[in-house]
């Protein structure tokens, strides 16, 4: 009997997915739950399990696009599962074992000798050629690299990538032409959401930015006299991350326009800070959320923006996990981008985006003086936020940054004292 495998619901709102490679070919016999194809959604990549054992046939070919429900292989559940050869063994008299084993020794002796004849007259190119790594032989494939042109420095003379990188500076590796091909690849269906998504976010809110710059110095001298206590304690580092999701959300509770979102004719305001966080994968962005930020302690931050991030690197990431922010937080710093203007990821009303931090000269009391600053950026819907709050929003991010005690509180520890 051949049962049917359909594309089962991939969450609320997702109709359609992309297979985008099968982990079985057709005739293969499949175990029960066994992976059988990657599946990639709007919204992250999952595997689609055998649902019976027996033998595969497939009937949708990678990277084309299927809908919720559809029959995309079938198991033919009667087959019998191949069985299990095992290595006979031989009970031979001693004296046969010796022989043989001295036949296999004889062989072995002889094949090594013909071998390192070959090696003797085939020409340096092709040893050489044999022994590139992947990446040294994707390089001189790229630069019309001869193999006979590199002296590997690898093991047993192995082509490196280095070998290529240190021939290509001293301009030794001769280029006999230069190429004006074009390719031709299908957009992975998370780069064709992202692009909607961006442009949706474009097209439909009143996007605005406003800048400011922090001075990072008190932060990285209080993470330098604490990261190996706290990592001592609590078996994470003490990231940037942190402070900033603290930071933004103290700011969102004093400005709770910037934690709301548009309804159709209605603001839907937030009592509590759900903070997502871009994380860069080999697929594309994806954004997972901290559930209740402003109710963890830093460690309790760094601990989920790890868990999060790995996930979404290994494309291990749920739908739920990307589903709900009410703010997000994005790192072009990390890439070494000085300014940037983020774009709102919606239906969220704004984005900070942090950046490079760079020594420049500032005016202090009438003097100049070397610090660490970072610009910084948030991008605003201006329908449901006025200029004031979005500038207030950066100002009160910024303030707690320079004077880390206000994370505590959101505000001067002092004013507070003296009810100012």
């Amino acid at each position: 009997m051949a049962i049917e495998i359909k594309i089962p619901s991939l969450g609320e709102s997702v109709s359609e997915a992309t297979i985008s490679k099968w982990l079985k070919q057709t005739g293969d016999y499949v175990e029960l739950d066994e992976s059988l194809c990657e599946l990639e959604s709007d919204k992250a990549t999952m595997e689609l399990p055998a649902e019976k054992a027996g033998v595969l046939e497939i009937l949708v070919e990678e990277g084309e696009d299927v809908e919720i429900g559809q029959v995309v292989c079938k198991i033919d559940t009667d087959a019998k599962a191949p069985e299990k050869k095992e290595a006979p063994k031989e009970d031979l008299p001693a004296e046969q074992a010796g022989k043989k084993e001295e036949v296999k020794e004889k062989a072995v002796d002889s094949k090594q000798h013909t071998a390192e004849k070959e090696a003797t007259s085939a020409p340096a190119t092709n040893s050489k050629k044999d022994v590139a790594s992947p990446a040294a032989s994707k390089m001189m494939a790229e630069n019309n690299i001869q193999s006979s042109q590199v002296n590997g420095t690898g093991k047993d003379g192995r082509i490196t990538k280095q070998d290529i990188l240190a021939l290509l500076e001293g301009g030794g590796a001769s280029r006999k032409s230069f190429s004006r091909d074009t390719s031709s690849e299908k957009m992975s269906r998370l780069r064709r959401t992202i692009a909607s998504r961006l442009v949706k976010a474009k097209n439909e809110t009143a996007m605005l930015t406003t800048f400011n710059e922090v001075d990072m110095g008190p932060v990285m001298e209080l993470r330098k006299q604490y990261k190996e206590k706290f990592k001592e304690t609590h078996g994470v580092n003490l990231g940037f991350m942190s402070f900033f999701t603290k930071a933004c959300c103290n700011a969102l509770m004093e400005f709770p326009a910037v934690n709301s979102i548009i309804d159709g004719d209605n603001m839907i305001s937030h009592d509590y800070c759900d903070i997502s966080i871009a994380v860069s994968t080999p697929k594309g962005l994806v954004v997972p959320v901290i559930r209740n930020a402003e109710s963890l302690t830093m460690a309790g931050i760094e601990q989920e923006v790890i868990r999060l991030a790995k996930k979404g690197r290994d494309g291990n990431i749920e739908l739920e996990e990307m589903e709900g922010g009410t703010f997000t937080i994005t790192n072009g710093g990390v890439f070494g981008s000085l300014m940037s203007t983020p774009i709102i990821n919606q239906p969220q009303s704004a984005i900070l985006g942090m950046h490079k931090i760079e020594e420049r000269p500032m005016a202090v009391n009438g003097q100049v003086i070397i610090k660490p600053m970072m610009y910084l950026a948030l991008s605003y819907d201006h329908r449901i936020i006025d200029g004031k709050e979005s500038v207030s929003f950066l100002v009160r991010v910024k303030e707690q940054l320079e004077n880390p005690a206000q994370l505590l509180v959101g505000k001067d520890p002092v004013k507070i004292l003296l009810d100012l």
